[in-house]
């Protein structure tokens, strides 16, 4: 059984994955209309991986006797300048992401919810994942600089077939 304190702690988690969801969503949707198909593709499918994080969530909370709620969602940043400023945001996003999670295993630490605890782990080391693939998208985009144009279609193309599989590990993640 969840504490009130921890089920509390998980549904803003759920809602920040929600979020995330819906931030990757409308950079994908952005990407679309300029043309960028590949990094498009990546952040849809990206998009789609932090919806699944979401559900996870969701399905803990209630089988651990909680009750997970949905959360309501204020429309994301619609507009981006380049695509250096979208992969910066996503990476200051992973960041913030990381750090809330971290705070959530200190809830369950001092809480003594081990079984919680345990189910998290699997969230730290996703957000390893997170923020090693946005720091290496953005490497990327720094060795092409912002005015070659053939490199620029290059690196949209590649991202397109990249997934969402972490430049650290080299695994596709779920």
């Amino acid at each position: 059984m969840l504490s009130k304190k921890i089920e509390n702690a998980l549904n803003n988690q759920i809602k920040l994955e929600a979020i995330s969801s819906q931030y990757y969503l409308s950079m994908a949707s952005w990407a679309e209309t300029k043309g960028f198909n590949g990094v498009a593709a990546f952040l849809f499918k990206h998009s789609e991986e932090e919806r699944m994080h979401m559900i996870k969530l969701i399905r803990f909370v209630n089988e651990r006797g909680g009750h997970a709620l949905i959360p309501a969602l204020s429309a994301p940043e619609k507009s981006f300048s380049n695509l250096n400023s979208v992969f910066e945001q996503i990476l200051k996003h992973e960041i913030l992401v990381s750090s809330e999670i971290n705070k959530l295993v200190d809830i369950c630490l001092k809480e003594k919810d081990y079984t919680t605890h345990n189910f998290l782990q699997w969230y730290v080391s996703e957000q390893i994942e997170e923020e090693a693939l946005a720091r290496n998208v953005l490497d990327k985009l720094r060795m092409i600089g912002g005015e070659n144009k053939g490199g620029i279609y290059f690196f949209d193309r590649d991202l397109g077939s990249m997934g969402t599989t972490s430049s650290a590990s080299g695994i596709k993640t779920e």
